[in-house]
């Protein structure tokens, strides 16, 4: 018997979103249109050797619920049990994003020093960029060391929203920049 992934698709006031649940944790909330989408997919789907079937399961449906309590400014902690398909590496950053704090941000510099490797700027903002569980697992507070919004899966203006939901400091001259 083949391992299943189940998946809905999920419209958010900032975009649609891939929700997907795989023994009773979440292991997807991703935006569907982003352009690694199908990289980001058949990593999940080789790591768990399983395949995607659209149907929903408790976990997607809390997920719902507390997103939903988020994007109204009710929730600012995510209680979902997660499962990571990645490296060691990019689980570790992961991990480390999980813990920036609600209308918080940090950078890939910061990032970096915090998992002790002040020189794998690069790797971290890769790691980040490769994140499956967006807004849960927090990449969008991951601003320039000028305080700019750089890159975001979701796209620029969706990261700008986040942020101002959870009152975030950044740069808002309107200057966004892409790496």
């Amino acid at each position: 018997m083949e391992n299943i992934i189940n998946i809905q698709y999920f419209k958010t006031p900032f975009g649609e979103m891939l929700l997907g649940s795989f023994e009773e944790k979440l292991c997807i909330a991703d935006w569907r249109y982003r352009k690694m989408r199908n990289e980001i997919d058949n990593r999940i789907k080789q790591g768990l050797k399983a395949e995607y079937h659209l149907e929903t399961s408790k976990i997607i449906e809390e997920t719902i619920s507390q997103l939903n309590e988020y994007f109204k400014g009710e929730r600012k902690e995510f209680e979902i049990p997660l499962y990571f398909v990645g490296t060691d590496f990019q689980k570790s950053v992961w991990d480390a994003l999980v813990q920036i704090p609600f209308g918080k941000t940090d950078t890939y510099l910061g990032l970096s020093k915090k998992l002790k490797n002040e020189k794998a700027i690069r790797a971290v903002a890769s790691a980040n960029g490769a994140n499956a569980i967006s807004i849960i697992v927090p990449c969008h507070r991951i601003i320039g060391s000028d305080g700019s919004l750089v890159g975001y899966a979701g796209g620029l203006p969706a990261k700008k929203k986040l942020l101002e939901l959870e009152n975030a400091s950044f740069s808002n001259s309107g200057q966004m920049k892409m790496f």
